[in-house]
């Protein structure tokens, strides 16, 4: 059996989240009971269905969001927390189907994305341990050079980055484990469940109404819609879905036209005990967070309480690898020697959602229905562009949202029975080629 359910698996993983240990929820909202009227519906109380529908309601909009569990319970509250200019599918799909005017439009936007969670962070008053700096490691020769083609990319599209190799590199990460980096202050790191929340009180304080334990049972489309819960319905003129990989798993209708067009993969994350902050320093100067360019990634950063957070090791069977402590922590000591014996005291994870090409997938479902999926492990930048620009869409402004509705998305191959363990054969392959550093 290749998987478990996703469901069950993503409760399970959050039962030890530094994340949700660290913060204090306000009390649920209520589910929805009866029949609710709205301008709008959100579907999904994440960064996307935050952002959509409080730039939504500061467009006059009456707005309801539906979140299936807690505001910011799945993956946009217990990520890495890396805010990154750019894409997971780099600029080859932007490049090959838009040219390369609209694919610097995109790039663009990915970083004005880094720059509104800056904005919306001074605007609202959330305090989400937000750092700017961000460092990327190879740890190979051949990896090295193909970092240096991301660093001279970086530099011609305008991120002022400094390049490090060989002895040099200690001057951007304290471990002997790579050999080159360089380093940029346009990305940056902060507390997603905290930033996650604060958006949530900002939505409410501009007049969303959020219904917590409110999974979208079903969906009737149309002019209006028709969210169905357990315990009534909210009708409405225009939908975002912003559920990702989790919306097939309560509503299994709700969208089966685009569900096929992601996969959700497990990420997985550990907290150490308090370091010396000094220690912290060493370990990574410049208080960055750090990522490597390798398939299968490693990517960590130091908290604002001063532990290494550090993540990677995917699943993409939903099945949770086995010791998972024992073998993050030993992935962590070979990076970072000093930490061999150090407490690890949080270890956790989540599903996030992923395109076959790694490219974002936002669009629409007839006249009046959005969906916004396919954030494949950038979303903590790019899920609040995505809710503007949604926003800006609905209210007739739709031009920077086409520019991604314009990319062509393929469905992952096999059908349900046999995508996700051709997915984990594939994924296999890139780690043994990790591993022999190609």
């Amino acid at each position: 059996m290749w998987g478990t359910s996703l469901i069950g698996s993503d409760t399970q993983l959050n039962q030890k989240s530094y994340y949700e240990a660290s913060v204090s929820r306000p009390a649920p909202q209520p589910s929805v009971q009866g029949a609710v009227q709205a301008d709008a519906v959100v579907i999904g109380g994440g960064f996307a269905g935050l952002s959509a529908a409080l730039e939504l309601a500061r467009r006059g909009m009456s707005v309801v969001l539906l979140e299936a569990d807690r505001i910011g319970s799945g993956a946009s509250g217990r990520n890495g927390g890396q805010a990154i200019v750019g894409y997971a599918s780099g600029q080859g799909p932007f490049e090959a189907q838009l040219g390369a005017e609209r694919s610097q439009q995109a790039w663009d936007m990915s970083v004005q994305a880094v720059d509104l969670i800056e904005q919306r962070i001074a605007e609202h008053g959330i305090a989400c341990d937000w750092q700017r700096g961000y460092t990327y490691v190879a740890d190979s020769r051949h990896k090295a050079d193909v970092l240096r083609e991301e660093f001279d990319d970086h530099s011609r599209r305008g991120i002022d980055c400094d390049w490090a190799e060989g002895a040099d590199v200690s001057r951007h990460i304290g471990s002997e484990r790579y050999a080159a980096a360089f380093h940029e202050k346009r990305s940056g790191h902060l507390h997603p469940l905290k930033y996650a929340l604060g958006l949530a009180k900002a939505a409410q304080a501009a007049g969303v109404r959020i219904f917590e334990g409110s999974p979208v049972l079903g969906l009737r489309r149309g002019d209006p819609l028709v969210a169905v819960t357990a315990g009534g319905q909210v009708t409405a003129k225009f939908g975002v879905l912003a559920g990702n990989c989790m919306l097939p798993e309560y509503g299994a209708q709700v969208a089966p036209d685009i569900a096929p067009r992601i996969m959700p993969v497990g990420t997985y994350i550990v907290g150490t005990a308090p370091l010396d902050p000094d220690l912290c320093v060493r370990l990574i100067p410049h208080h960055a967070a750090v990522c490597d360019n390798n398939f299968v990634l490693d990517y960590f950063r130091c908290s604002a309480d001063h532990r290494l957070l550090f993540g990677g090791r995917v699943s993409y069977t939903t099945r949770t690898p086995r010791n998972l402590k024992d073998v993050m922590a030993r992935r962590m000591a070979e990076v970072f020697p000093e930490l061999k014996t150090t407490p690890v005291e949080f270890v956790w994870g989540g599903f996030v959602d992923i395109s076959m090409n790694r490219a974002p997938d936002f669009g629409r479902l007839g006249s009046n229905l959005y969906y916004l999926q396919g954030f494949s492990g950038h979303g903590v930048a790019l899920t609040g562009l995505a809710g503007q620009l949604v926003a800006e869409a609905v209210a007739g402004q739709a031009e920077r949202f086409d520019l991604f509705a314009a990319l062509q998305h393929r469905r992952f191959p096999g059908g349900p029975m046999l995508r996700t363990p051709s997915l984990a054969l594939g994924m296999l392959w890139h780690q043994v080629k990790d591993a022999l550093g190609k």
